[in-house]
């Protein structure tokens, strides 16, 4: 198989896609580095860099630039940002364990998931036509059910953020003071809550599917 060449590599790292992945990198670092000191703005430009997760893939679909590349620098891009606001709010809040707890839910299920894929001879984690569970097909099946799941929990995390003090507190207590002060907050923090405990039910699903999908992968080869 031939080499390809310098300049269709070159491409490819220049896809309209691609460009919007790396300004969300740039925002991201800007807007951990300004995390403690300007919270709003942390939580402006964490939540654009999420809202460019969905116009680069509508990019790349109306352009047609979908990349093998593309896809695992979204990915990457989306479990960094996430693992670093968790790892922050297990700072922020007790106990930490919690959100340390689902940090690991989120890379492990999603990296069993990425290499079940590539055992299988797939090109995207989301092909998951091939398994028996209705909800793993619906949230990779129906975009805008994964858009509710997504955008509930990252805006859950943000919110969860703005809302801590200095001193370490109770994940509960935290949510019972936000709730007495707006019924807006309530709202939002009860429709973001469901979309964020989905997403984890299909995190705990996807994990225990990808283990299947491997285990199954080796028993074929030891035939």
């Amino acid at each position: 198989m031939a080499e390809p060449s310098p300049q269709k590599a070159l491409s490819v790292y220049l896809y309209i896609p691609n460009i919007i992945g790396y300004i969300r990198i740039i925002m991201n670092c800007v807007a951990f580095a300004l995390c403690y000191s300007n919270k709003t703005l942390f939580a402006v430009l964490y939540f654009f860099s999420f809202f460019c997760d969905g116009l680069d893939g509508w990019f790349a679909r109306k352009f047609n630039q979908v990349s093998t590349f593309g896809a695992v620098l979204d990915m990457v891009t989306d479990r960094v940002s996430t693992a670093c606001l968790l790892a922050i709010l297990s700072q922020l809040y007790r106990p930490g364990l919690i959100f340390l707890s689902l940090l690991g839910l989120d890379i492990a299920s999603h990296w069993l998931q990425m290499y079940s894929s590539f055992l299988s001879g797939k090109t995207s984690h989301k092909d998951v036509k091939d398994k028996s569970n209705w909800l793993l097909k619906a949230y990779y099946g129906q975009r805008l059910f994964m858009a509710f799941c997504c955008v509930g929990s990252e805006v859950l995390y943000i919110i969860l953020f703005l809302i801590a003090d200095n001193q370490s507190e109770s994940v509960l207590d935290a949510c019972l003071n936000a709730l007495k002060q707006s019924s807006l907050l309530s709202l939002t923090l009860f429709v973001t809550l469901i979309g964020w405990a989905i997403k984890q039910v299909v995190n705990i699903i996807q994990m225990k599917t990808a283990a299947d999908s491997c285990v199954l992968y080796d028993m074929k080869r030891s035939k």
